[in-house]
Parts: structure tokens; sequence; C-alpha cells
């Protein structure tokens, strides 16, 4: 097996190639993976699946014009055709005059250590083991009907990236996972509901017995579901679906669509936008971080980004690309797949904690709604309309007081921000992390 540093100089010679066949500048990533995931159901082993792959892409520029070509032949003829290939679609393709290469001066130096990856594979003997477990825990859950299955899973990936600026670096790393899903209750009153947990590390994955014994406990306190009365409440999120609104905020906030002028935030910086006690921040550099990269897609340094500082917007999430359509610098959260241009996103995306617990912030609700599933995806980033399915418990003095389903809850994602307070129990559990959000004056349709 060929190591880190060949398949590095492999891509520095592709780069070379390249830059003989005429480009001005290249880039080529090579990404490796292998992954593997085990279904078990109803006792008994259902489905093992793995898949292996290695793929190339090389990015050329002809001036101000770029082409991308791909393959997963890594063969020297492969290379050699994609070299010409890349070539004669950049001098066909149209000016850019946006395009480019990261200046070598603003190239990652010092490669932090954020150990995201596992020193072991998991064998299918332990994925068999962590799934019969979350399933065996599940269906002993007293209502728990019918399972759906419970499934283990196991990764390991390689990122390699050359260009012609000088940069050549690689990162890997693991993942490991654990899902149920079960249903409670027979004939038209079935319930359904799952959990799961995913990790770098082996060591940070929760028991599978706690995954299945919560999908179970999820799926039974469900039951007897009524409709909710359509009304104008307050609406807390819990934080397996509160992450939801943060993502909505990333998307608005992603120098693409600021460039194109395609977001309800495009002329908010450095106003107001949430309430007081709210701050999210985007933090690349966490440690065993589901999204953690030493390095963006670009070559450039990752650097933990507050884009809401105490309720006022600060940035924009950037690539070089958009970067130099604002007249700003990159923040170096571009991502970069092996067919498509490096482009804007998140890395351990997360709203900060705030000083209350959940059952203060429900305490003074006479009437609201308590949301643990979203259905849907009725957002509109141009204006911020926000209507989506969901599902949960009503709220009755400050108490879950019963299970809801059939749900619109509807508003404007600007006013919502304004109104959103945040509890105590943020946990790092997700790409994206938020504790329990409550947003006043929401629209809930019901019966």
């Amino acid at each position: 097996m060929k190591s880190a540093d060949d398949k590095l100089q492999r891509l520095t010679d592709l780069v070379a190639a390249a830059r003989a066949a005429g480009a001005d500048a290249a880039d080529a990533v090579l990404v490796e993976g292998v992954s593997m995931t085990l279904g078990w159901r109803m006792g008994a082993l259902e489905n093992l699946d793995r898949a292996e792959g290695s793929d190339i892409g090389l990015r050329v520029f002809f001036g101000r014009r770029q082409a991308i070509t791909s393959s997963s032949d890594l063969g020297r003829d492969a290379l050699k055709e994609l070299v010409e290939r890349a070539a004669a679609m950049a001098r066909a393709a149209p000016e850019d005059p946006f395009c480019g290469l990261a200046d070598p001066r603003d190239l990652a130096r010092d490669i932090p250590d954020l150990d995201l990856a596992d020193a072991e594979d998991a064998s299918v003997e332990t994925l068999t083991e962590r799934a019969r477990r979350a399933e065996d825990a599940a269906r002993a859950v007293p209502g728990v009907t019918n399972s759906e299955g419970a499934q283990a899973s196991f990764s390991r990936s390689m990122f390699y990236l050359a260009a012609s600026n000088g940069f050549a670096r690689a990162h890997g790393e693991t993942g490991h996972g654990v899902a149920a899903s079960v249903l409670a209750g027979g004939g038209t009153a079935m319930e359904r509901d799952y959990d799961y947990a995913s990790t770098l590390h082996a060591a940070d994955l929760p028991e599978p017995e706690t995954i299945g014994a919560e999908a179970g406990r999820r799926a039974v306190r469900r039951l007897n579901a009524r409709k909710a009365v359509s009304a104008r409440v307050p609406v807390v999120f819990e934080p397996r679906v509160a992450g939801s609104l943060v993502r909505h905020l990333a998307s608005a906030v992603n120098g693409q669509s600021v460039a194109r002028g395609t977001t309800f935030l495009k002329d908010k910086m450095g106003a107001r936008i949430f309430s007081e006690g709210v701050t999210i921040v985007d933090d690349p550099l966490r440690k065993r971080g589901l999204g953690s990269r030493p390095f963006d897609g670009e070559g450039l340094p990752s650097r933990p980004l507050t884009l809401v500082d105490r309720g006022v917007l600060k940035s924009w999430i950037l690539d070089l690309r958009s970067a130099r359509q604002l007249n700003l610098k990159s923040t170096g959260h571009a991502a970069r797949g092996v067919s498509s241009p490096p482009a804007p996103s998140t890395s351990n995306l997360y709203l900060a904690a705030g000083a209350i617990t959940p059952e203060a912030m429900l305490a003074d609700i006479k009437e609201g709604l308590f949301v643990t599933e979203l259905i849907g995806m009725g957002v509109n980033g141009v204006t911020g309309d926000y209507s989506r399915g969901a599902a949960g418990f009503w709220i009755e003095n400050g108490q879950l007081a019963y299970p809801v389903s059939e749900v619109t809850i509807a508003g404007n994602l600007k006013d919502m921000f304004l109104n959103v307070a945040a509890a105590n129990d943020l946990v790092f559990r997700y790409g994206t992390n938020a504790p329990t959000l409550r947003v006043d004056g929401l629209a809930v349709a019901g019966r």
C-alpha cells in the first residue's frame, strides 16, 4: 500500500503534468474511503454492505478560465487523459474573474493534530454486536410492537490535496455509528421513532443499549397523539431538531448566497439578527469533532469563526471565490469534492448554551408546542418564510401534556431569530448542535 507521501507525490506529478499541458495553475484532489454498514432486524442479520473507492479530481486554470475533471481510474493512461480533457475544457470555458488558487503566503503551515482517526477498524463481529444490542434494548421497552431494525456502521477516509501554489497535505478520519428505529402500538395508531449516534472514535460512542432504549422510549411516548389546536404560541425545539434553525442561519450567511444576493440576510452584516443572548460559532479545530478539519478545501488554515456574537451578525461563511466577489478575505471554510469546485461550508457549527434549564424555559408557557420532529423543507432562503410539518408534545401550564402530530408551524426566520432563547443543555453530538431553543409567537396549525 502506498504511503500518504507517495499519494501526495502522485497528485503533485498530476499538477505538474497539467502545467506542462499549458495550464497557468492547477490543483488535484484524491479521496479514498472504505465503509461498512450492518443491518440487524428482529433478532437476525438483515444486510451487510461494504464499499471501497478511490476518486481523483483535477482542476486547471487557463488565465481566468477553469475546468474540473474526475475519474475513479488512477492508472497512468487514465490520468494522462484526465489532463488532456481538463485542458480542452478549460480553453472552452467562460471566463470567471473570481476563480483561482490561494496566495502561497496564506496557505496552512502548521497542521494541528485533531485526533480524527481511530487506530483500529471495526470488524463485522463488532458491528453485529452493536446492532444486536441496540435492537434488543429497543424491543425490550414495554409498548414496542415491531422493529425497523438497528444499524451499525464504520468508515475510514483520507483526503489529499496538492496544488501548483506549493500546497500538498492530507488528513484522514474514521466514523462509528449506531442507530435503531422501532414502532409502538398497532393498526392506524402505530407510531415510529428512532435514535442514533455518530462519533469518530469507538471510545466516544454511547452504549448500544442507550441508543436502543431511547428509540423505544421515544416511540412509546408518541402513542395516542392528538392534533393540536391552531394558535399563535411559544414553540420549543428539543436539541435534536433545534440544530435545524442554526443550519438555516448557515445557509443564509453562505458566501455564495450573499454574493448572488439570494439571502434574506444579504444586507444585515453588523446588524442584530438574533436576541442578545445568542452566540453562534463554527469551530473546525475541535478535537474529535464530526466536522473538524486541519485545513480547508483550498489549503487555507482552519480557524474558529464567530458568525453571531450576542445577537449581532459578524461574518459570512467564505471560500476564496465568494470572498473575492465580496471584496473580503476567505474565512477558511471551503469544502471540496473531486468533481466540483470549492464551496463555502460549515464544520462544527453550534449555538452556545444559555443560562436557564429546559424546565425553566417551559415553566411560564400556558399553552405551546414542544417539537421533537420536523417534516419537510418549507423554508425560503430568499424571503426567510418558514413553514414545516412537526410532531411533538402540547405544553400546558409549563408541562408536556400529551403527544401531538400532523402539526404545521409557520413564521419568518427574520422574526424567529430575533425571538430565540437558548437553554443550558448544549451537548456536542451532531455536526450542527444547539441546546433546547424557544421561539415565541409562531403560528401553529392543527385542528
